[in-house]
């Protein structure tokens, strides 16, 4: 039998048993139906009636329609064949067209009677293949999105949006080939890609993007760090990457404004991330030209710290000094009690010095990975294809979809790997200088005291 006349006949299942009797495709076809139809009764009545002729009559509908639609194929078939084998070539592409594998009736059957009769981790790596993610992480983000998605009067599924958008994001496609593979046009297409992405980066970015202020996870977070680099109270590790624009976004402008360290035009993506490589802060604020240390404190995350905005329930003692948590950088980000940051970027400092630096560098490894894990998982972010107008919502949204594979555990794909860098360490600014100072000193401490802890073992 056709497996599109099975699609069908799934379908029609779905609408006898109510799971999602309000789709567009629904609609349509009880719209086309109630026109065609002589009869007193409306949709809503087919919908709320009680009796089986709902269902006889959307049947005979389907297989009418599934009649129609394979009998130009049968003509054309008969008639290229007796033109001549080429023309008999062409007809056979065409009804191979593989944008039928991407309907809405297809799509319906996959994520719904098929998906379930598919082992679990058959089911979810068929499924990361095509979204990046598993099946009960996309069925999370559709529940969360739904809502949103249904103010907007969508012509499409909740589920389907979701999917054609995840799709581009994990394998980094354009418009325009996402529309020739769904059947539908690239203006759509976009307007859906700007519409879930900014619902991502909006309403999801505050559930799964938080400062672990919260005294359970912040203590969680700085054992694993100090299990890791024998330091005390780190929450954190910073870092910035450039994620590539396909497009030049203002050829008028310097070029080396959107420029980053590796020649190519970008925006800058800043993140803090956790030891199990979680963000608990995104910023993109800035183009591919700008130096860390400007964009740091151009950040909300930097106003918020200075100002004592986040408070920290969490206070030791070290030589002296109270040491709050705090985040580790690279030294292209500026020295502060909040951020601390090597002594040397060429290892010529003092046996304790040089120490700290190596379970610094350590610690922020973890915020390296989790951005190369990022690049891999959501390939558009390797060659961003959308306008610069929506591109800062886009690579956020890739970032609140990390942190839901991250926090499920999906597996991690192959890391994105991007070239060392290198830069100056940023001037102390006036306003700056007291920060500076204590941190200064707090770093020095926390170099002392883990010399001494780690010769005496």
């Amino acid at each position: 039998m056709d497996q599109s006349f099975l699609v069908m006949l799934s379908n029609l299942l779905h609408l006898h048993n109510s799971l999602d009797p309000t789709t567009s495709l629904l609609s349509d076809a009880l719209s086309s139906s109630s026109s065609s139809s002589s009869s007193a009764s409306t949709p809503s009545s087919l919908l709320h009636s009680s009796s089986i002729a709902p269902l006889l009559f959307f049947t005979i509908a389907s297989v009418l329609s599934y009649v129609t639609s394979t009998r130009p194929s049968l003509t054309t078939t008969t008639t290229t064949t007796t033109t001549n084998n080429n023309n008999t070539t062409t007809t056979n592409s065409n009804n191979n067209n593989p944008s039928s594998d991407y309907s809405v009736s297809a799509f319906r059957a996959l994520s719904t009677e098929h998906i379930w009769s598919l082992e679990a981790p058959l089911r979810d790596a068929h499924w990361r293949s095509l979204y990046g993610l598993s099946y009960p992480v996309f069925t999370t983000v559709v529940d969360k999105l739904k809502p949103h998605i249904a103010l907007s009067n969508l012509s499409l599924p909740s589920d389907y949006a979701v999917a054609m958008v995840l799709s581009r994001l994990a394998h980094g496609l354009s418009a325009k080939t996402l529309a020739s593979r769904y059947s539908l046009d690239p203006y759509l297409v976009s307007k859906i890609t700007n519409m879930v992405t900014r619902l991502l980066a909006t309403k999801l970015y505050p559930e799964f993007i938080k400062i672990p202020v919260g005294r359970r996870r912040l203590l969680e977070t700085t054992q694993a760090f100090e299990e890791l680099t024998s330091l005390p109270n780190m929450c954190g590790a910073i870092d910035t990457t450039p994620v590539h624009l396909r497009n030049n976004p203002n050829p008028n402008t310097n070029p080396n404004f959107y420029r980053c360290r590796y020649g190519y035009p970008s925006l800058l993506l800043q993140v803090v991330s956790d030891h199990k490589k979680i963000f608990w802060d995104v910023c993109v604020k800035a183009p591919g030209g700008t130096d860390d240390s400007t964009h740091f404190r151009d950040s909300l995350l930097y106003h918020r710290l200075t100002s004592g905005d986040v408070v920290w329930d969490k206070v030791i003692s070290v030589r002296g000094h109270h040491v709050r948590p705090y985040v580790v950088g690279d030294w292209c980000f500026p020295l502060l009690p909040f951020l601390l940051t090597p002594f040397s970027p060429s290892g010529m400092g003092t046996p304790a010095q040089n120490l700290f630096d190596g379970m610094l560098m350590k610690g922020r490894s973890v915020v390296v990975e989790a951005i190369a894990l990022l690049k891999g998982r959501w390939k558009i972010l390797q060659d961003l294809n959308t306008g610069v107008r929506h591109a800062p919502q886009t690579i956020v949204a890739c970032c609140v979809l990390h942190n839901l594979c991250q926090i499920a555990r999906e597996p991690e794909p192959e890391l994105w790997k991007e070239p060392d860098e290198s830069g100056p360490p940023p001037r102390v600014m006036d306003s700056e200088k007291s920060f500076y100072y204590f941190g200064e000193n707090l770093r020095q401490a926390l170099a002392d005291d883990l010399h001494q802890k780690l010769s005496s073992r």
